[in-house]
């Protein structure tokens, strides 16, 4: 009776019937407390700041969504993994290659491809649950990683005119959210929405039966799909050792956790088949804006992951009620 009630209040509510309106007035709660919590908040250098690092977690959480929208469970743990080893790459070749920054990370994003290529071959070849796959790859790529290192960090990308795609701006706007991380979303959103590949992904999402009934080549998509989760991996460690000047082989440790935070949070049903990157977008500016404002106060990191877990299963909660929706038997 309960859940019946709370139900019925949720839909009753228009600000809630539609995610994205309900996060919009979540981002602007969160900015108004943090904005009471630390007077550094609203000021140009703590926002611009601010949407660097969102530049980055918001292309794990663009392959993340995708990834999930897929169905069967779909999930990829090992997207901060992909970007602290692809970083390394990246710094491998730039030291000890002596290959250009530039040239390196055309090389990175191709390597990357092939680090969600393995947990796609896993996935849908070998039909082994993304969970237990992403999980093991996890783990695996950020040993690699750190074997690599030593433990350290490499450099070499302070040349030919790289750090400007992580250090500067244009029009006020970081270089990296302008040519990076906006351009990547809206073709994300582009071929979701606009192209017979979204179609594709929607009905795999929703009925994997059903899409193969039609002739979907079900395992493909999914493969595909993996190989796109690390393509955006790799863009995100590009971008992260162009800002920070350094491969280090801890870049995207935890980051997998806010990646799913942010698409479920976005929206995106966790059963696949449902949901908008537009959502998503709006998910990376809340998780953000709350990161922030939260280090500016000086929480501290356990503290701060303790309410991205609860903010996860606050918005998974919230799913159910809006969509009456309940998990496959």
């Amino acid at each position: 009776m309960t859940t019946v009630l709370a139900r019925s209040w949720v839909r009753s509510t228009g600000a809630l019937a539609d995610r994205r309106a309900f996060l919009l007035l979540l981002i602007v709660v969160a900015a108004a407390a943090m904005s009471l919590l630390s007077p550094y908040f609203l000021q140009v250098h703590n926002l611009l700041s601010m949407t660097q690092y969102g530049a980055v977690i918001g292309l794990l959480a663009l392959g993340q969504s995708l990834v999930i929208l897929g169905g069967n469970g779909g999930i990829d743990l090992s997207v901060g993994s992909m970007l602290s080893l692809s970083g390394v790459l990246m710094g491998l070749m730039t030291r000890y290659g002596g290959l250009n920054p530039w040239l390196a990370a055309v090389v990175t994003l191709g390597a990357s491809v092939g680090l969600g290529a393995v947990n796609g071959i896993l996935v849908a070849g070998l039909s082994i649950p993304p969970l237990i796959v992403t999980l093991s790859t996890l783990y695996l790529y950020g040993s690699l990683a750190n074997v690599l290192t030593g433990g350290g960090q490499l450099g070499g990308f302070d040349r030919a005119g790289f750090p400007a795609l992580g250090q500067t701006a244009i029009l006020g706007i970081p270089t990296q959210v302008l040519l990076v991380f906006l351009p990547a979303t809206a073709v994300c959103v582009w071929a979701l929405h606009r192209t017979r590949s979204g179609r594709v992904l929607y009905q795999v999402g929703t009925s994997q039966l059903a899409a193969s009934l039609v002739g979907i080549d079900v395992r493909r998509t999914r493969f595909t799909l993996y190989c796109v989760s690390g393509l955006l991996a790799g863009l995100g460690a590009i971008v992260t050792n162009s800002w920070l000047l350094t491969a280090r082989p801890s870049a995207g440790a935890g980051l997998e956790l806010q990646a799913i935070t942010i698409a479920v949070l976005g929206g995106i049903d966790i059963f696949g088949g449902r949901g908008y990157l537009s959502g998503t977008f709006l998910g990376v500016i809340l998780v953000v804006v709350l990161n922030s404002g939260l280090q500016l106060a000086e929480v501290g990191g356990s503290v701060q992951n303790g309410l991205l877990g609860a903010v996860l299963v606050v918005s998974v909660l919230l799913n159910n009620l809006v969509l009456n929706r309940k998990p496959p038997r």
